[in-house]
């Protein structure tokens, strides 16, 4: 039985953690949940018991085996090496640790072994858009050698969080059906009106810019492919492009991919690897494809919609869509914990 401290419960990953951690019968032997200050006190769900808030604080992990984290990335810089040094083994959902060379970056179903080596009690989750990625084409890699990987993203408001969920219903609600009638009644005022979290409206619109632009003009979501792939997969000799566009999608986030392999790879032989590949549920009959919505709430990554490219023989394009809180955040999280129970 393990003593887990799950920070952050309050948010949309948390809470999904600690359903989670219920569902797949977690040994939990005491729980934990810590919150903002303005949380302090408040209760959330854990199965058919309720578990009251604490804040962070000097001695808080004491008596730990794990600790869950999903805060932005400064509290968590503070606040992982607190409950490593406490004596706890860490799993952060946040982008502080990802890409430090001491700290391993694990999808559960594509590298686990690497959990076994955590010099600094840390293992870190990659950003939602790569788990769910990766997930799908680490199979194909093993098998034949990514080259090169050319990946557009249809990312759901919910990968911004709560406040990206309620950006998108308020221009929904407010917005977007008076808009349509001044539309049609000709009328050029009355446009939806941008809000805080993106600077253009996200209702009935698409916004190709998710993350702060970096260099050469990259986001930091497209960076993060490029960078968090290669680690992942052992390999820095994968070339990665992605252009990463925010829908007004609730949850689910979606990938449309173009592979070029060192060995030619055929749609059948594709289809025979992703057909056994774990985590993944194949969604490719000729006529079906997945959705955003078909992934939410479930655990495996959709993949369907294979072609052969015919720009590229023995290269592929595939679609490839996933819960962004489940698989892409919370899911990986438990699995890693688990991982980490099962080898102590």
């Amino acid at each position: 039985m393990t003593r887990i401290g799950v920070v952050g419960a309050t948010g949309l990953v948390g809470n999904e953690m600690l359903r989670i951690l219920e569902e797949r019968k977690f040994p939990v032997q005491e729980l934990r949940a810590f919150a903002s200050s303005r949380s302090e006190g408040r209760r959330v769900p854990f199965g058919e018991r309720w578990v009251r808030c604490e804040v962070l604080r000097p001695g808080c992990f004491e008596g730990l085996d794990l600790v869950m984290i999903d805060v932005d990335d400064p509290l968590a810089v503070e606040w992982a090496p607190v409950a490593a040094e406490a004596g706890a083994k860490v799993v952060d959902n946040s982008a502080a640790f990802r890409m430090e060379p001491d700290v391993p970056l694990v999808v559960a179903e594509v590298n686990p072994d690497d959990v076994d080596e955590m010099p600094r009690r840390i293992v870190s989750c990659p950003n939602c858009t790569t788990m769910v990625l990766l997930t799908a084409v680490a199979p194909l890699h093993r098998a034949a050698g990514i080259e090169r990987m050319v990946v557009s993203t249809y990312q759901s408001v919910s990968g911004a969080g709560q406040a990206g969920i309620r950006e998108l219903d308020d221009q929904w609600t407010r917005d977007v059906s008076r808009t349509e009638r001044l539309r049609r009644a000709g009328a050029l005022e009355g446009l939806i009106v941008p809000g805080q979290v993106w600077p253009k409206p996200i209702a009935a619109n698409v916004i190709p810019l998710a993350g702060s632009v970096g260099e050469r003009g990259y986001t930091s979501e497209e960076w993060k492919l490029v960078h968090e792939t290669r680690k992942i997969l052992h390999d820095d000799s994968v070339a990665v492009t992605a252009t990463c566009v925010r829908v007004p999608v609730y949850v689910g986030h979606a990938m449309a991919v173009n592979l070029s392999f060192r060995s030619p790879v055929t749609r059948g032989q594709a289809l025979e690897l992703l057909g056994r590949a774990p985590g993944v549920r194949l969604v490719d009959d000729g006529n079906g494809y997945p959705t955003p919505l078909d992934s939410a709430g479930i655990d495996p990554v959709l993949v369907g919609r294979v072609r052969s490219d015919p720009s590229n023989p023995g290269g592929l394009d595939l679609w490839v869509t996933g819960d962004n809180l489940r698989k892409g955040a919370a899911l990986n999280a438990v699995q890693l914990a688990e991982l980490i129970v099962d080898r102590e």
